[in-house]
């Protein structure tokens, strides 16, 4: 370390020799220590130290348990009256870790041990083993291990058991194998703390810290379809559409992607179709996800009978049910994910709603035939009297008469109504022209295009 002096004089010291000797007088005043030699602590030429203390504690290791993954190997391949001839071809059969009789295959027959910690999907089962070894040559005491995993909503404890191991001896270790099933996405952290007692009844504690972050395996969409049915059977019937997409590097095999109804509904999977008595999957018998590949889903959801004659229960924001997805990876290594509760808006029909109950599907040109309508009086409290309207179109003619009373209509009841009508147009007609008006608020209410029905020459004959 180096001092910088500087030296003020009046002009009057005219010699420069004497300034130089009060200067160096004044700063002999001040204390000087020597500097410490500084001693390494590891081993070196000067002293010879060990490198590890004479006494350890116990060392905590964690590895992740998981599966191995098959081999691969890329497959470099050229025709025969290239340079190489037969040279790629020879090396790959050669090769141990290729399949004979299918070299040119990416898959091998050998399986590589997982070289890293690797990656931790949602809904897959964590499992890791625990070894706590004593490394030291003395014996510790009341030995006990705890593992818990941090997430970023709540702390929970994976350890098999609290026990205390009463003593461990010199290069002996304990050993645990913690599982857990992955439920929330990002930042996880396992907590593995050790505390022990020494020979000489100190007691100790240490604690390490493992992080890892858990990805999300599958990008799940949906969409709703709202649709009536033409059959007095089912009526507000909802179409539920599952886009899953595979966002992991490796294929997914999809063992089960079910949809579970709320208690509103009952549920009919559309994918499967009929063949030879027997439901086979749309996707095929090997229903693997390539990654990036999406799949869709379609499930159409229908009211029980209890809350579907009910105008006023299916209403608003309905709670649908949600999807229960299970897939495999790798070497069978088993995933499941459970959507939260799907919910989806009902369609307004305002305070009186109509819908067919039947219609026919192929009617002649200019020949009469019947549909049966359901009015339903969506309102919980007011009682209305309502007086039905028919309109004619260009192409649809009612037969009847126009501004008849219906009479009152009660609170959330319904009453059947048989109509009688004409096509004079050939093609696909709409039926529309109706009017209902409620003579106490002296609203009316139009429906148009509520169905439609194709209308053939009379000389074409319509199957029944």
């Amino acid at each position: 370390m180096s001092t910088e002096v500087v030296l003020y004089y009046r002009p009057c010291e005219s010699d420069p020799t004497r300034l130089y000797k009060v200067a160096e007088e004044a700063i002999n005043e001040f204390p000087t220590r020597p500097l410490l030699r500084f001693i390494p602590w590891f081993p070196n030429d000067v002293i010879k130290l060990p490198l590890k203390p004479k006494r350890l504690p116990p060392i905590i290791s964690v590895m992740r348990l998981t599966k191995p993954t098959l081999f691969t190997n890329i497959p470099v391949t050229c025709e025969e009256r290239d340079l190489p001839g037969d040279l790629f071809n020879q090396l790959m059969k050669d090769d141990p870790s290729t399949v004979n009789g299918a070299e040119t295959l990416m898959l091998g027959e050998m399986l590589t041990l997982p070289q890293n910690f690797g990656n931790i999907f949602l809904g897959e089962t964590f499992s890791s083993y625990i070894s706590v070894h004593n490394d030291s040559n003395q014996i510790v005491k009341d030995i006990l291990v705890k593992a818990d995993l941090q997430t970023s909503s709540q702390r929970l404890n994976l350890s098999a058991s609290n026990a205390t191991v009463a003593e461990l001896k010199s290069d002996c270790c304990i050993d645990d194998v913690i599982h857990h099933e992955v439920k929330e996405i990002g930042t996880h952290i396992l907590v593995c703390a050790v505390s022990y007692t020494t020979q000489s009844g100190e007691k100790m504690y240490f604690r390490k810290f493992f992080k890892f972050q858990v990805l999300k395996p599958l990008d799940v969409k949906t969409k709703f379809y709202n649709a009536e049915s033409d059959l007095s059977s089912v009526t507000d019937e909802v179409f539920l559409e599952a886009q899953i997409q595979n966002i992991t590097t490796s294929p997914m095999f999809m063992e089960k992607v079910s949809l579970e109804p709320s208690m509103m509904y009952n549920v009919v999977e559309l994918n499967t179709v009929k063949q030879v008595g027997e439901g086979v999957s749309t996707f095929g018998s090997r229903t693997y996800l390539q990654p990036m590949d999406t799949r869709q889903y379609l499930y159409c959801l229908k009211p029980k009978p209890e809350f579907a004659e009910k105008a006023g229960i299916i209403k608003g924001v309905t709670v649908i049910g949600k999807l229960d997805i299970v897939w495999k990876t790798n070497l069978g290594e088993r995933g499941r994910l459970q959507t939260s509760q799907l919910q989806r808006m009902a369609p307004g029909y305002g305070d009186v709603r109509l819908s067919l109950e039947a219609i026919p599907d192929t009617v002649n040109l200019e020949e009469p035939f019947h549909i049966t309508c359901k009015i339903t009086n969506c309102s919980s409290e007011r009682t209305m009297d309502l007086v039905l309207e028919m309109c004619n179109t260009n192409s649809i003619h009612w037969c009847g008469v126009s501004g008849r009373q219906l009479g009152k209509l009660n609170p959330s009841s319904s009453l059947y109504l048989a109509l009688t009508l004409l096509s004079s147009v050939q093609g696909l007609q709409s039926v529309s022209g109706l009017r209902l008006t409620d003579t106490f608020l002296k609203r009316t209410y139009e429906y148009d295009d509520i169905a439609q029905v194709c209308v053939v020459s009379s000389t074409i004959q319509v199957e029944g």
